[in-house]
């Protein structure tokens, strides 16, 4: 039976790597991928997925409106669908993490989800507080703060460097307006 998973991590974890690490082995044993990303996260252009050692790939783009399991079942009628592949999962709908636990229960095919679990005010995206209560299997990527611990908050900061505590959940950005960091210098960082 095809397994829902997310696997989710802070800023810098390798998180998108990982994905596409994983659509390389599928194309390479010849398996068809479907891979997804968050319309809003246009970094490297409007359906891309990049990561921060240089890997790319194209992706169907995602917002509210858009119906995985549909682009999933018309794939399927395309032929075998080895994988679903889904970054910026934290931006999903609960709707939308519905319908990719039916992708895995009525299709069978593993869906894999990557993404954030909470933003800047440590608070869960709507997308991570589905995946958390629904996936099959939770795996944690791990990144470093800057004291060595295991990092998992996500401090936006402003251009000279200050802690911002207010403002949209989204906001797209890169190292120079986000850091990962353990909870201890998260909340040192929030307080100052």
């Amino acid at each position: 039976m095809a397994k829902l998973y997310f696997y989710y991590a802070s800023m810098n974890a390798g998180k998108s790597t990982q994905l596409l690490q994983s659509a390389f082995n599928y194309a390479e044993r010849g398996m068809r991928t479907l891979l997804f990303t968050a319309a809003v996260h246009d970094r490297a252009g409007h359906g891309r997925i990049d990561s921060r050692i240089g890997l790319e790939a194209e992706a169907i783009p995602f917002d509210a409106t858009t119906d995985l399991h549909g682009t999933a079942v018309l794939a399927t009628n395309d032929g075998a669908l080895g994988c679903v592949l889904v970054d910026e999962a934290q931006f999903l709908t609960r709707p939308q993490v519905l319908q990719l636990a039916r992708i895995c229960d009525e299709l069978d095919v593993p869906v894999l989800c990557y993404g954030l679990r909470t933003d800047f005010r440590a608070e869960l995206f709507e997308g991570a507080a589905a995946l958390l209560a629904l996936a099959d299997v939770l795996q944690e990527i791990k990144s470093i703060c800057t004291c060595g611990r295991k990092a998992t908050m996500n401090l936006r900061i402003d251009q000279q460097g200050n802690a911002v505590t207010h403002g949209a959940q989204t906001e797209i950005g890169g190292n120079d307006r986000y850091v990962a960091l353990c909870r201890r210098h998260f909340m040192d960082r929030v307080r100052a």
